[in-house]
């Protein structure tokens, strides 16, 4: 399996733009996908990362097949989004659906662009061919042989082609927003995003489509997989890296170095980080004292300079932001929504 895209550095001050696009009939699923990851991210991380628009080719209001409709933004001349997501909307062949000028419109300002199920398979056939670098949903797959004789389309969840990737949609829609976040933030807070979803595992972009039968994984690698499992289990009394190389029967550089590939951190990294993302999640969630959250995420001296070190603002700090609404998410959030 291809490891997956490193994560790069993230910057705690930035904030990352996302165009969501929309056409009439779209699915809601996908939406929803979308906006209740971001808006969890920005729930959970110390500084809101992510704020989100919603557009059409026109503007106006627009319904899904689900019943439910949302007023949306008219494409923009120049976008400046730092991402776009095209939804899809059961119907491959709806006019709606044909954006490559739209598309263009992004990549050609280095803008990336996420084509998610029917939007896929229409920039598939509109491309002519699938050349087994581009993907959709299964569904949409078995339509385009038979219309265009295509055999070697991707089964993947998602397959990237330079700033285009093409996604299965659907409920993979989840994993494909999921590894978005844990790039531009890191990687254990996306995991800290998908428990609160109650999304187990997120699959990397060259898992099979269900359909397939493949067997879910956390990282795509099994000593990695166990490795973070111990980690999930032991957030309150941690476990040093020692004992868990010497239970995986592997050596402590070889942990190394399957973190440092599929993860862009060290083991130990990734343990700190999980464990003060799961300390912020109980700082803004909860009525336990800041001694009490350091002690319950494994911290017990040091835990407010290492939070401050991390997230660049004091537990007692954002406490206080959070309550009386003075940090900014709020707008973010509404901006978003």
């Amino acid at each position: 399996m291809a490891a997956p895209e490193k994560p790069k550095a993230a910057d705690p001050a930035r904030v990352w733009t996302i165009d969501i696009i929309v056409t009439e009939g779209f699915v809601l699923v996908e939406m929803s996908a979308i906006l209740e990851v971001l808006r969890i991210a920005n729930r959970v991380l110390a500084q809101p990362p992510f704020r989100w628009r919603v557009r059409s080719l026109q503007g106006g209001r627009v319904g899904c097949r689900a019943g439910l409709s949302l007023d949306t933004e008219p494409f923009a001349a120049k976008p400046d989004a730092d991402f776009a997501f095209f939804l899809g909307n059961s119907d491959p062949d709806h006019p709606g659906l044909s954006l490559g000028r739209v598309i263009s419109s992004y990549t050609c300002r280095g803008i990336k662009v996420y084509l998610l199920a029917e939007a896929a398979a229409r920039y598939i056939r509109d491309q002519g061919g699938a050349s087994g670098r581009l993907t959709t949903h299964w569904e949409n797959s078995a339509l385009l042989r038979e219309r265009m004789g295509l055999t070697d389309s991707s089964h993947a969840l998602a397959s990237e082609d330079g700033l285009v990737v093409t996604c299965a949609g659907m409920g993979s829609t989840v994993d494909i927003i999921l590894a978005l976040v844990g790039r531009l933030t890191s990687a254990a807070a996306q995991m800290t995003v998908g428990n609160i979803m109650l999304h187990e595992q997120v699959r990397d972009f060259s898992s099979l489509q269900p359909f397939a039968g493949a067997r879910p994984t956390i990282t795509g690698d099994s000593d990695l997989d166990h490795c973070i499992r111990i980690m999930q289990d032991n957030i309150e009394e941690p476990v040093p890296i020692s004992e868990i190389v010497d239970e995986l029967g592997i050596s402590t550089r070889s942990l190394e170095r399957k973190f440092k590939t599929f993860l862009g951190t060290s083991p130990n990294g990734f343990y700190r980080e999980m464990r003060l993302s799961k300390a912020n999640n109980l700082l803004l969630n909860t009525t336990m004292s800041v001694r009490e959250i350091g002690l319950a995420c494994g911290f017990p001296n040091g835990f407010s300079s290492l939070y401050k070190s991390f997230f660049g603002i004091t537990p007692f700090t954002l406490r206080k932001r959070r309550r009386l609404g003075e940090d900014g998410s709020e707008n973010i959030l509404k901006a978003g929504e």
